[in-house]
């Protein structure tokens, strides 16, 4: 009796012990967002388990019943999928697959286990079925951020890097070539700066959905940064050549682009092209060779393209090496300020002094600005160098002092880059401040191109130092589009009128006319105007004869050091318009 009572409590213990491992299970299969098919091979048994209603809305009884849930994904993922599941007829024990289901692009990750008997025939089945929805979609927006631009949704620059690799070891392979064009929008920072980022980020996705027209599988396009975007081609030719490419696009940017605020924007791009194996054999030479010739390219004209050649790498290797030079130079002040006099015309008597710097290299060479100023201005060390120019300038003016018979004009060319700066005006009352100038004795020459894309910011900082007593020159005059305008809108005491005029005023009669007309128009207004670059007695009487104020050229007088210069301050005068010389 005891014996069968042991047997019983033994039985019960054991069903008890049974059923706590099925509730667990069930918990532990309720609480899982997964679900599972069990398939026992022996009796013909299939049974689903845990979250099966989430995944599909329909029932596996049979092997035979599998085939729903084919059909539930999309195509690309049927045959692996049938892999999976089917695994055992491949003598597989493990496998594993991701699909993607067709209604709401849901994510499935499948795994599937057999268990086989000594004679390696199935005897059981686990499928497991996970929502990897949330995971692949986080995958997705890192993959995106790795290898896409946010704003443009185009490659970045890395991923583009390694795909043009590719496409050339496959062209090196196959004895192709590779067209690789870098575009750029003109005056995209004037662009930005005016109508604001929103407006400008607007542009870039315009033109990055402009350019996704021209992706194919021979085609890559990408963002490099702001507004600087790079095209490569796969054995370039017909619609996918880099000069239909380029045509292709100057022809979509012909209308103007609405942004929001009702503004519309008009495009213009510039673009260098360069073509592997000519130019390059890497895909970052490649790139960079085609950044060259863009950059080289900007100062042709909107809406032009140009293509990589030896002359345009010796060019940039020239100003690379002409650039590090100019650092040095400056960090070294190897600079010096030269003066060229200006006289008046109604008594020969020293009107002022234009501040010109001239730079002699180490060999002894001097080195011409309008070889080195372009140069500082795309590095940005016009920045420092303009500001040592102003300092030196004012202080040899303020050293002349003692020995002016008055006081003259000292007139200083400032860049663009310049004026754009901050704290320009302030940079310059501190430095006037700091040698105790007169600001009514300076003279600031500004040309068009400063005005070009900041004109109202210019025009306020002009008014603001003029407000200080500073007299404002407008430089070149008569060269720009718009200098008419100019008269009318800009803080201005001074019109100095280009030496292209002065070269021809005696024998072109309409170059005469004109000149006669800025005179007159200058003389009704109350501006005063210096003839530049007048190098004969005939181009000075010509000018004096219809009315211009002051003469500047080597005809009276060189640009000349500031010790020289001091020789002419005492005197005071133009010894050659005195009848002295």
């Amino acid at each position: 009796m005891d014996d069968l009572k042991y047997q019983v409590d033994l039985l019960n213990a054991m069903n008890r012990r049974l059923m706590d491992e099925r509730k667990m299970l069930q918990l532990i299969l309720d609480s899982s967002s997964s679900c599972y098919v069990y398939v026992n091979f022996k009796e013909n048994m299939v049974r689903t388990l845990g979250s099966w209603s989430q995944y599909w809305d329909f029932e596996v009884k049979s092997v035979s019943d599998f085939e729903k849930i084919f059909d539930t994904v999309e195509d690309d993922y049927v045959m692996p999928f049938r892999d999976t599941v089917f695994l055992e007829k491949k003598g597989l024990e493990l496998s594993g697959v991701q699909v993607r289901k067709k209604a709401g692009r849901m994510w499935i990750e499948c795994e599937a286990n057999v268990i086989y008997g000594r004679d390696r025939k199935p005897e059981e089945k686990v499928i497991r079925f996970r929502d990897v929805t949330k995971y692949n979609l986080q995958n997705e927006e890192l993959t995106h951020l790795v290898y896409f631009d946010e704003i443009s949704g185009l490659y970045n620059r890395n991923y583009f890097i390694r795909l043009l690799g590719d496409m050339i070891e496959k062209a090196d392979g196959q004895g192709e070539t590779v067209s690789v064009m870098f575009i750029n929008i003109d005056n995209f920072r004037s662009i930005n700066d005016s109508l604001g980022i929103i407006a400008g980020d607007e542009i870039v996705q315009h033109f990055g959905d402009l350019l996704k027209e021209f992706i194919s599988d021979n085609v890559l396009v990408a963002r490099f940064s702001g507004d600087i975007f790079c095209v490569a081609a796969y054995a370039p030719s017909g619609e996918s050549s880099a000069d239909r490419i380029f045509e292709g696009i100057c022809e979509r940017i012909g209308k103007p682009i609405p942004i929001s605020g009702g503004q519309e924007v008009l495009l213009t791009v510039s673009a260098g092209i360069a073509e592997y194996p000519e130019a390059a054999s890497s895909a970052l030479d490649l790139v960079n060779c085609a950044e060259i010739v863009m950059f080289k390219n900007r100062n042709r004209g909107r809406n032009s393209m140009a293509y990589f050649s030896q002359d345009v790498l010796s060019d940039f290797l020239n100003n690379v090496q002409m650039e590090n030079k100019l650092k040095d130079a400056i960090f070294s002040n190897n600079f010096m300020m030269y003066f060229q006099p200006q006289f008046r015309t109604v008594d020969g008597s020293l009107r002022g002094a234009e501040a010109l710097i001239r730079w002699k290299d180490e060999t002894g060479k001097f080195i011409s600005p309008a070889e080195f100023i372009p140069i500082a201005e795309q590095s940005g060390t016009i920045v420092p160098l303009g500001t040592w120019i102003i300092a030196e300038s004012i202080r040899n003016y303020v050293g002349w002092k003692d020995i002016m018979k008055e006081p003259i004009r000292l007139s200083l060319n400032i860049s663009a880059i310049q004026y754009r700066q901050p704290d320009f005006v302030e940079s310059l009352l501190k430095i006037i401040s700091e040698y105790n100038m007169n600001p009514e004795e300076l003279e600031l020459e500004i040309t068009e191109s400063v005005l070009i894309g900041d004109y109202q910011e210019i025009t306020r900082k002009l008014s603001l130092l003029r407000g200080y007593g500073i007299k404002i020159s407008l430089d070149d005059f008569g060269t720009g589009y718009s200098s008419l305008s100019y008269l009318k809108n800009l803080p201005i005491d001074t019109l100095k009128i280009d030496k292209s005029f002065i070269d021809t005023v005696l024998t072109d009669e309409n170059t005469q006319v004109i000149m006669e007309t800025l005179m007159y128009m200058a003389t009704k207004l109350n501006l005063e105007t210096i003839a530049e670059g007048v190098e004969t007695r005939e181009q000075f009487e010509f000018m004096e004869a219809i009315d211009c104020t002051d003469i500047q050229g080597y005809y009276l007088a060189k640009p000349m050091p500031a010790d020289e210069f001091v020789n002419v301050i005492k005197a005071g005068k133009s010894l050659l318009l005195m009848g002295d010389l």
